[in-house]
């Protein structure tokens, strides 16, 4: 079987007596589903509507943003935000086949139905929790580099005395910009074939990224 790690629903409340810990094992099969609808979106996005599915997964975030998630679906849509934010980050302009890239991972959540409908309170997100987990794995070089492209961003404008969120495609940002996009490819060729075995890990509810400005939408309550 195959366990997604860091995968606790974790209930806190003000009595440590009552906590509950659950913890999801997903075996092979049950994730084959997720694997192979994220295969069926990733090929839709190569004709999709780019901007149609960054206002759809966005969108998914807006109505996700209600009082006690639970810190595993938090913590995954936040990653769906950073995501979301490689894609309208000015300043990382990412080429187009690396757009397409994020935008396969993306569509999966401009889909219009469900395992567990969005409706349920808390457990809606459950699903798309599980798929982003998946999508972070895949991206796992991207989101990494765009964490240090937006550290970098932060330092270099704090030493120009500049705000980082109206920098845009700065000459200052380009020589970084342009290494830590050359890292995402080879990284990506070394890897290709062999998908990532590890998990994320990022179950904590707080920021798991680089600290750096970037243009979010989604946010803790």
């Amino acid at each position: 079987r195959n366990l997604i790690s860091g995968t606790d629903l974790r209930q806190r409340p003000t009595d440590p007596a009552m906590s509950l810990s659950i913890t999801i094992d997903l075996s092979d099969r049950d994730l084959q589903h997720f694997r192979d609808a994220m295969k069926q979106a990733d090929a839709a996005a190569a004709q999709g509507d780019g901007k149609a599915i960054v206002e759809a997964a966005t969108k998914l975030l807006v109505s996700a943003q209600t009082p006690n998630l639970p810190d595993f679906i938090a913590g995954r849509l936040a990653q769906l935000d950073d995501m979301i934010a490689m894609l309208n980050d000015e300043g990382w302009a990412l080429p187009a086949e690396d757009r397409r890239h994020v935008l396969g991972a993306l569509v999966y959540f401009a889909k219009e139905s469900d395992l567990i409908p969005d409706s349920v309170p808390v457990l809606g997100f459950l699903d798309d929790a599980i798929a982003i987990e998946l999508a972070v794995r895949e991206l796992k070089n991207e989101l990494e580099a765009y964490d240090e492209f937006c550290d970098y961003r932060d330092r270099e404008a704090k030493r120009r005395n500049l705000d980082p969120s109206q920098v845009g495609r700065a000459d200052f940002l380009e020589e970084r910009r342009v290494e830590l996009i050359e890292r995402i490819h080879t990284r990506r060729e070394r890897a290709m074939g062999q998908g990532y075995g590890s998990s994320s890990g990022y179950a904590s509810g707080k920021r798991y990224t680089g600290a750096g400005w970037r243009p979010s939408v989604f946010s803790f309550k």
